[in-house]
């Protein structure tokens, strides 16, 4: 359907987005907040419909979106999103897991206004693949230390899941690669994560949906990726200036900062703590 673009108010319009293309990884990640993995869909949302929140998220004033799913580089349609994106004045970061980056990727990643994250979780390969479910740890470090090379920009979060893991050694051998943007952050308690716990909106850092929104694969919209259960609209039904600035956001967003602790100083440009692996913002614990 075709949905008009209103004005959003000055409070409404988030400068980053996220559009959480895919359940569908390569990876089947213990920690994953949003449970994705091989048996993972694209969900409901169409090309036309991610171009149209782009074409809407740029017209609200939107700066900047992050493709993360699942494995946003597994969805087809998403080399044409970042076509789409950067003429609209819009940056882009791909939040991968590295596992596998085809050539076109390789040329998107190198483009002005394109850049990517990903996730490290130890020096030791058995252990690294221990907590991704795969045999991916030869082949995350060999195209981190590739992005390096190619000076494509990049960041890497480590998440400490607790227990033995050689977080340290990890940050040392990021280093030793040349990667000089590296956080580290603790796992939340969401999806896999949560070990069969409801969501508590406890684990929020308490910043979600300020200056920040999510699209999920079904174009539901929510304050963060890791509150995607509070689903304040659906793009589909719509438009993007509406659900930002209506009264389900601003509800949802009281109700969140009514139970979580704000953790620290978060820039709306960079990311969020619990959305995305490796800020140094500091959630509730």
């Amino acid at each position: 359907m075709t949905v008009a673009l209103e004005p959003p108010t000055q409070t409404a319009v988030p400068r980053l987005l996220w559009l959480d293309l895919t359940r569908k990884c390569q990876l089947k990640c213990a920690h994953c907040f949003n449970e994705s993995g091989p048996e993972g869909t694209h969900g409901t949302m169409t090309r036309a419909d991610w171009t149209r929140v782009l074409a809407q998220a740029a017209g609200c004033g939107v700066r900047a979106v992050q493709l993360i799913g699942g494995e946003p580089t597994m969805h087809p349609d998403a080399p044409d999103l970042v076509g789409y994106a950067l003429p609209l004045g819009l940056r882009v970061e791909v939040f991968s897991n590295l596992v596998h980056v085809s050539d076109t990727w390789w040329e998107l990643l190198q483009r002005a206004g394109v850049s990517v994250a990903t996730s490290y979780y130890s020096d030791d390969a058995e252990q690294h693949n221990a907590i991704t479910g795969r045999p991916s740890h030869q082949r995350t470090r060999a195209n981190i230390e590739k992005a390096v090379r190619l000076g494509v920009p990049l960041r890497v979060g480590i998440i400490d899941i607790g227990d033995t893991q050689r977080v340290s050694q990890a940050r040392a051998d990021l280093e030793i690669l040349g990667v000089a943007d590296i956080r580290v952050d603790k796992v939340r308690a969401f999806g896999r994560g949560a070990r069969g716990q409801a969501p508590d909106m406890a684990q929020l850092c308490g910043r979600c949906g300020s200056g920040k929104a999510t699209i999920g694969p079904t174009g539901d919209v929510s304050p963060c990726v890791m509150s995607q259960w509070m689903s304040v609209g659906n793009i589909q039904d719509a438009a993007l200036a509406d659900i930002l600035g209506g009264a389900a956001m601003a509800e949802a967003n009281a109700s969140i900062r009514a139970v979580a602790r704000l953790g620290g100083a978060c820039d709306p440009d960079e990311e969020c703590s619990p959305g995305s692996p490796g800020s140094g913002c500091t959630p509730r614990a």
